[in-house]
C-alpha cells in the first residue's frame, strides 16, 4: 500500500530500558543494526502495527511496554534504487513513518526474536540513547535524528534499579579538568 507520492506507511519503534537505553537490533544475516519498525496495513491504526511489529519482530505483547511518545507527523526517508526490488521502481520511493517510544515494563528475557516464522533480527543490545545515529544506514540517519529528537522530550531521568545508597552528607569534590562535556542535541522547540 503506497501513497500517491511513492511512499508506503509505517511504524517505527524505540524502546528504552529503565536506564533510557535504547533496544537496537540486528537483522537477520547482514551486519546492519536497526530499530524496529514494519508496514502499516490496510485497515489498521498506527498503534494497532506497532503493536502487531512489535509482537512479530522483538516477540514482545502490550504487557510488555508502555507507551511513552510518538511523533505527531510522518517522518519519510528515500530508499536508494540499488535497495528497491525491480518490479516496484518507479512506483516505490521510500517510507513515511510514525515513531513511538516505549518503556520496556517487561524483562529482557520477555524479548524473543524468534517469535515470527521469518525473524527480522538475530541479536539485539541495548545502547545509548544517541548511539543508532552513528551505526543506522546512510539514508535512514535523517529520520532517525527527527525522530529521537522529538521523542527526547518524553524522557525523564533513568529509574533506580537496585537498593538506593544513603547519600553521602559531604559534598563531592569534581575532578572538573578531567571532565568531558557530553555532546546532546536538544530536542527542538515547539
Amino acid at each position: 500500500m503506497l501513497d500517491r507520492e511513492g511512499f508506503r506507511p509505517n511504524v517505527g519503534i524505540i524502546l528504552l530500558n529503565h536506564q533510557n537505553e535504547v533496544w537496537w537490533g540486528k537483522r537477520v544475516r547482514e551486519h546492519s543494526w536497526q530499530f524496529p519498525q514494519g508496514g502499516i496495513k490496510h485497515g489498521e491504526t498506527p498503534e494497532q502495527a506497532m503493536y502487531r511489529e512489535l509482537q512479530e519482530e522483538v516477540g514482545l505483547l502490550a504487557e510488555h511496554v508502555k507507551i511513552v511518545g510518538r511523533t505527531r507527523d510522518w517522518l519519510r526517508y528515500e530508499v536508494p534504487d540499488h535497495f528497491i526490488k525491480r518490479e516496484v521502481r518507479g512506483h516505490y520511493r521510500g517510507q513515511k513513518q510514525i515513531w513511538f517510544l516505549l518503556r520496556m515494563i517487561g524483562r529482557d528475557c520477555d524479548v524473543n526474536l524468534r517469535h515470527s516464522e521469518h525473524p527480522e533480527f538475530d541479536a539485539w543490545r541495548w545502547h545509548d540513547y544517541w548511539v543508532p545515529m552513528d551505526a543506522v544506514i546512510e539514508f535512514k540517519r535523517d529520520v532517525y535524528m527527527k525522530a529521537l529528537q522529538e521523542l527526547s522530550r518524553f524522557i525523564s531521568r533513568p529509574q533506580p534499579t537496585g537498593p538506593r545508597r544513603p547519600r553521602d552528607p559531604s559534598p563531592a569534590k569534581l575532578d572538573t579538568e578531567n571532565m568531558s562535556t557530553p555532546s546532546l542535541i536538544e530536542p527542538e522547540s515547539e
